[in-house]
């Protein structure tokens, strides 16, 4: 429900991140007791078994609406800003506000939930496009990202590489229908560093319905082919054979429909 406020113009991208865990914290104990059971969780922590540790980001993106749109809303609402140009302070307000809002729906049940500041932000962005991890400080004289966070150049072609490590692309044969949290929760037991990132971006209940009314149509009128519409045409009978890959795409786009109401 801290999710579903936000409708179109929005992106959210949800990363989790498995990395290797450098080194067991050192810890103060009051007595000898606990500091010889911490000894051997340091003990079991540094054996041969490689550990690991998850961190999890949520991005926020907002895309303002067309300006062909934002001049018919300035064209009916009056304010000190309208001389012919748009308001960029009303689109920045907008996205604080929201980004607020959902923070503080997440703290309500997710207590360890934060924002990030400069550097954090700047440290992460780093990691994203960089194979090298390392802190980012915020400058403080205000310059272009791109001077700050690249470090390493990328190489197309059909053997991309990030700086000496190669990308490669991945695709997933067979992925199911329906999908529910949680369902990759296994790559987290298991011993290698991976990053994984879900993009979501919804859609108002207007849009939505829209869109899936074109999509509906479009793959409806996939199940026959040319051909097998003029061949009904002339003789006046119907084809028996259809594309049954369309003929279920518009089936689950007018179930989608239905479910939306």
């Amino acid at each position: 429900n801290a999710l579903r406020r936000l409708g179109s113009g929005w992106a959210l991208f949800f990363e989790a991140e498995r990395i290797e865990a450098l080194g067991y914290p050192n810890s103060h104990f009051p007595d000898a007791a606990s500091w010889l059971v911490d000894e051997e969780r340091r003990a079991a922590f540094e054996g041969k078994v490689a550990h690991y540790e998850s961190r999890y980001h949520l991005t926020l993106v907002f895309m303002p609406p067309p300006d062909a749109q934002a001049r018919a809303e300035s064209a009916l609402v009056d304010s000190h800003y309208s001389q012919g140009e748009r308001d960029w302070r009303q689109d920045l307000a907008r996205f604080r506000d929201e980004t607020n809002r959902v923070l503080d729906l997440f703290s309500g049940f997710m207590s360890e939930v934060r924002v990030l500041d400069d550097a954090q932000t700047l440290t992460y962005l780093h990691g994203t496009i960089s194979p090298r991890r390392h802190p980012i400080m915020a400058p403080e004289t205000p310059i272009y990202l791109d001077a700050i966070l690249v470090d390493a150049p990328l190489t197309g072609g059909l053997e991309p590489m990030l700086g000496e490590q190669h990308l490669r692309t991945l695709t997933i044969l067979g992925f199911p229908n329906l999908t529910r949290p949680g369902i990759l929760d296994t790559l987290n037991h298991q011993d290698f560093a991976y990053r994984w990132m879900t993009r979501f971006i919804p859609l108002e209940k207007t849009e939505a319905t829209k869109t899936l009314t074109r999509l509906r149509r479009q793959w409806f009128a996939k199940r026959k082919s040319i051909m097998a519409i003029l061949r009904e045409v002339i003789t006046n009978e119907p084809v028996p054979l259809v594309d049954s890959d369309a003929d279920n795409k518009a089936l689950d786009a007018d179930e989608a429909l239905q479910a939306l109401g």
